[in-house]
């Protein structure tokens, strides 16, 4: 049998073939005009990832209920759309489908991590505020059955939707502590009726979706899974309990497991540690691979529990952690911060040029005041880990307005930027008027 590298084609259970074994991870781009409509700066960051070679583009957070944004700039779908919004979405699922490259819709709900400026009484599994300073976030509130039957519909019918404007499948985001993840996490999820309590209780939302998704869309269109492997908290999603989940996501007709863990608590999405240092963190080996993927081990394990595709995404940076990955049996090798700067990172390993993707990112981190130490208090930490997110946000407004990325931008000062961005976006949506971040 010919050695499986990143150029080979990968047949889903669905039947859809990826010309090769590399995927733009999902990042929020926060390029959604002020009606939740994706603007020409999507059409611009997807042309220029669909020119880079990636057999698969997975978009950022799509999500199903307005009033629940992971932030503002979001695409939305609910609801129907107009023939506007039709076009504009159809614009950017031609420009991501170019060259026989699949563009996936990751479609979510923001849940309890609701930003307090979007929703200051998001809806959750329970009301279990996040536990981080600040203040950022809403108090949450228990959902009734009735609110979960409502959301559940609302990804079934968001999932329909991305299917009429041109995606060629959708990936259920269930990781990374939004509504799904935080269903499955027990310290978030303290309900006593058929939505709490047992583990097949807690993925019940997860599982009825995928199930009635497949009944909508049909056999022949993709269906993806974001699942954590953890959630990196004492009390948490075990990797016990997420192995189970993925035999049961692989029962429904999974066509890829993307493996992730952690949540804005703990965020080791990142590659950063929470605010709890005695949580437990992804188990890492000497191998050059382990070293590489956040996720690895947890991958490997369960690779031998289910035959589904499995997608790891997180640090892979060289072509021969790359390869390590599909040898363990890995099948889709996710990539998403080096893409941030240069849309097209990913052509030089894919036509044999380069062996590593580029080095701006080590580069940085290691500039003095750039990042900045790791402080010892809780605060000024959070501040700086998520002044660090949205310096990937800035870069993304730049890109979409047709210009060069700014890799010499101030992680605080990106900040300030998107917080106006965002105040600017939230104003016009309340007051039903057209604003453009790009």
């Amino acid at each position: 049998m010919a050695e499986t590298t990143i150029t080979t084609p990968l047949t889903l259970p669905c039947g859809v073939v990826l010309k090769n074994r590399l995927a733009k991870a999902a990042m929020t781009e926060g390029l959604a005009d002020s009606m939740g409509v994706p603007t020409q700066g999507l059409v611009r960051l997807y042309q220029g990832w669909a020119e880079g070679g990636c057999g698969l583009l997975i978009t950022g957070n799509v999500i199903v209920e307005l009033d629940h944004l992971e932030r503002p700039g979001n695409v939305v779908l609910a609801g129907a759309l107009s023939d506007a919004a039709k076009a504009a979405f159809k614009a950017w699922t031609q420009a991501g489908t170019a060259d026989g490259t699949h563009v996936w819709a990751q479609i979510s709900h923001a849940g309890r991590q609701t930003q307090k400026l979007v929703n200051p009484r998001p809806k959750a599994p329970s009301a279990v505020k996040l536990g981080l300073p600040g203040g950022q976030f809403g108090e949450p509130q228990a959902m009734t059955q009735a609110e979960i039957e409502a959301t559940i519909t609302a990804y079934v019918d968001a999932a329909r939707t991305c299917q009429t404007v041109g995606f060629t499948g959708v990936q259920i985001h269930a990781a990374h502590g939004y509504l799904l993840s935080a269903f499955l996490n027990p310290l978030a999820n303290q309900r006593e009726d058929d939505f709490g309590g047992t583990l097949a209780n807690r993925a019940r939302p997860l599982l009825e979706i995928v199930r009635r998704t497949r009944q909508a869309v049909g056999p022949g269109f993709a269906i993806g899974v974001k699942l954590n492997s953890s959630d990196f908290q004492k009390g948490g999603l075990t990797t016990e309990d997420s192995v189970t989940v993925a035999t049961w996501l692989q029962d429904l007709g999974v066509d890829l497991l993307e493996v992730s863990g952690g949540n804005y608590e703990a965020p080791e999405m990142m590659g950063m540690e929470g605010l709890d240092p005695d949580a437990p963190r992804p188990t890492k080996s000497a191998s050059t691979l382990a070293r590489e993927a956040y996720f690895f081990e947890f991958a490997r394990g369960l690779r031998a529990k289910v035959k589904m595709p499995i997608m790891l995404t997180g640090g892979l940076r060289t072509r021969a952690g790359m390869q390590a990955a599909l040898d363990e049996g890995i099948d889709v090798i996710g990539i998403a911060r080096p893409l941030t700067v240069d849309l097209r990172a990913a052509l030089p390993l894919l036509n044999g040029t380069s062996d590593h993707l580029p080095a701006w990112e080590a580069q940085l981190q290691e500039r003095p005041g750039l990042f900045g130490p790791k402080s010892p208090f809780k605060l000024i930490r959070t501040i700086q880990g998520f002044a660090g997110i949205y310096w990937y946000y800035g870069q993304f407004y730049r890109l979409g307005r047709g210009q060069d990325a700014a890799p010499a931008l101030a992680p605080l000062k990106a900040m300030g930027e998107v917080m106006g961005l965002s105040k600017r976006w939230l104003a016009a949506r309340r007051s039903n008027t057209y604003f453009s971040p790009v």
